[in-house]
């Protein structure tokens, strides 16, 4: 078999390369390449859906290409209508800078920090004068900027769109200007706001940037992309143990999906895989079990993917609750509670909503009973053992 070249890994796993044949040309040209990945701190926590750019970096930087963090300080106060039905609410300065340093420390668990460029864009955005954003703004017309899928639903919905939100693509094409970019990665909902680097580079006398965009990670719903705030998350910093039952918990389905974005087992290997399924001699248990130890071991550690390996199989597989997750209750917590305020104590839940679809499915049960009622009210004592979905159970200390 041909030997594959570091250009071919580059390509694996990508959704799509504009254009591939400038890709080719930059990779030949011998070079080290200026590499950007941009994220806004809109949130605390990355998850597993980060993690498959943050990987496609890491080829690059493992590479000796210049890689740089760009972290959206200031775009983060406009707020990305990337998948927006309305307008996102601004972030504080505080809010802004919280995230920011959990970004740091979780970021570290897939690239080399010592290896890496960490800027802000608010170096140079907080600078602009009012004349050059007008500069700015005359590089690109109206009509290309609402071209955009998003604006295009939201005024055909009639809902309102701010005038600062037609500024952010223009600003995260300014910041591909200023860091004289070679290659931008992204996921491919920012498609339009990467290409919009390629137009202002050009506008700006300096060579297009490629664009690498890579697949969306369904959440543990297996519809909607992975998000704190849908609930359907892994976060990068969660305890190994939580991650691998979370992985468990996925469908059949969604498995073979995880094998392929989060891991990069090609297509015809998972095909032979499915047939094996399908013949019956492989179940797929012990396929999932193999991703989830996979995952853990790639975005944590080897040893805590044993560990975690060795306690799912302990707690779902031998009903071993004494394995189950530990959590106490503050002393001055009602008893009896709410179900739903029981499930946020525990962290098992992020909202109200997410709670009443796990209690309608019947996927809540408390010693072993299930909870039914959405208002049910619960007399909580240590050692209660709470079920939450397949591979969720905690054990109140």
């Amino acid at each position: 078999m041909e030997k594959i070249t570091t250009l071919d890994e580059i390509r694996a796993g990508t959704a799509q390369i504009i254009p591939e044949q400038e890709l080719h040309k930059k990779w030949q040209s011998g070079k080290k390449l200026n590499i950007k990945l941009g994220m806004d701190p809109t949130a605390p926590d990355l998850h597993l859906g980060h993690a498959v750019v943050l990987s496609k970096l890491k080829q690059f930087q493992d590479n000796g290409h210049n890689v740089t963090f760009l972290i959206g300080d200031f775009t983060a106060r406009i707020g990305d209508p990337t998948g927006r039905s309305k307008t996102r609410p601004p972030l504080s300065e505080e809010q802004i800078k919280q995230h920011m340093q959990t970004y740091f420390e979780q970021v570290g668990k897939i690239l080399d920090p010592s290896k890496i460029s960490i800027r802000y864009n608010s170096e140079w955005l907080s600078k602009l004068s009012c004349a050059d954003l007008i500069t700015i703004c005359g590089k690109v017309t109206l009509a290309r900027i609402i071209e955009r899928d998003d604006f295009q639903k939201r005024m055909l919905a009639k809902e309102p769109i701010g005038m600062h939100e037609l500024f952010y693509p223009l600003m995260q094409g300014y910041d591909s200007v200023i860091l004289q970019t070679d290659i931008e990665l992204g996921g491919t909902d920012q498609t339009f706001n990467l290409l919009m680097g390629r137009t202002l580079q050009e506008v700006y006398g300096q060579e297009p940037q490629v664009v690498i965009t890579t697949p969306l990670l369904e959440g543990l719903d297996g519809v909607q992309k992975m998000s704190k705030s849908l609930g359907n998350a892994i976060g990068l910093a969660e305890p190994a143990n939580q991650a691998f039952g979370k992985l468990m918990s996925i469908s059949d389905t969604l498995m073979w999906r995880y094998c392929s974005v989060l891991l990069n087992i090609p297509d015809i290997t998972i095909d032979h895989m499915q047939q094996d399924v399908a013949l019956g001699t492989t179940h797929p248990m012990k396929i999932k079990k193999e991703m989830a130890h996979a995952v853990v071991s790639k975005f944590w550690s080897s040893p805590e993917a044993d560990a975690a390996l060795a306690h799912f199989e302990a707690l779902f597989q031998k009903k071993d609750y004494s394995q189950a997750q530990e959590t106490s209750l503050p002393l001055d917590t009602p008893n009896p509670l709410w179900i739903v305020e029981l499930l946020k104590q525990l962290g098992a839940v992020a909202s109200s909503s997410e709670a009443k679809r796990l209690i309608e499915s019947q996927a809540v049960h408390i010693n072993e009973e299930i909870i039914k009622e959405f208002n049910a009210h619960i007399r909580w004592h240590s050692g209660m053992i709470v079920k939450v979905g397949k591979h969720r159970i905690y054990r109140i200390m």
